[in-house]
């Protein structure tokens, strides 16, 4: 049984959720989101709630907290949106807005451009250096703010790199004589 699948999700005034078998779409504020869940699941609107019912039996349980999660997802998505933090340590190292994209300047003899796709934005802040993704939905924003971070990850040396927001990375000590 999963404990996450029980929980109801609360719909948010401003969001409208459209209902048809086998998909769930949401309509808010911040954009239009659809996901289509599989079969011996169903999704009921009770009040301002929806709930996700398992008729699968013992073995739906993972998917069944799955779809719950998902279908929560796109209702915060479209209601409050999704951001991603990314610092960016090391001397000289920064990055600017190019139009829509970023483009990353650290320590490569030209300028990195990550290109936003449709629905994702970036914001960048010059000092401290920091990168802050935004978007509707989760796993695109995770993915970039991945693809980013996979520029020049955080190295354990020195600590340079590029970072999430509040990621500790852990020091180890360099060469010693002797």
């Amino acid at each position: 049984m999963s404990r996450v699948g029980k929980k109801p999700i609360p719909i948010p005034s401003g969001v409208t959720v459209t209902l048809a078998p086998g998909k769930v779409t949401a309509k808010g504020p911040k954009g239009e989101l659809s996901f289509d869940y599989v079969p011996g699941l169903d999704v009921r609107q009770e009040g301002d709630e929806l709930v996700v019912d398992n008729n699968i039996g013992p073995k739906g349980g993972a998917i069944w907290g799955t779809t719950r999660a998902r279908v929560s997802n796109i209702v915060e998505g479209v209601s409050k949106g999704f951001e991603k933090s990314l610092e960016i340590i090391g001397t000289g190292w920064r990055a600017a807005k190019a139009g829509n994209d970023v483009e990353v300047y650290i320590g490569y003899n030209h300028p990195v451009l990550v290109k936003m796709p449709e629905g994702i934005t970036a914001d960048v802040a010059d000092r401290p250096p920091k990168i802050t993704i935004k978007g509707a939905k989760k796993e695109l924003v995770g993915q970039i703010a991945a693809d980013i971070r996979k520029i020049r990850p955080p190295e354990p040396f020195l600590g340079k790199g590029i970072r999430y927001e509040g990621e500790y990375v852990r020091r180890k000590a360099g060469k010693s004589a002797g």
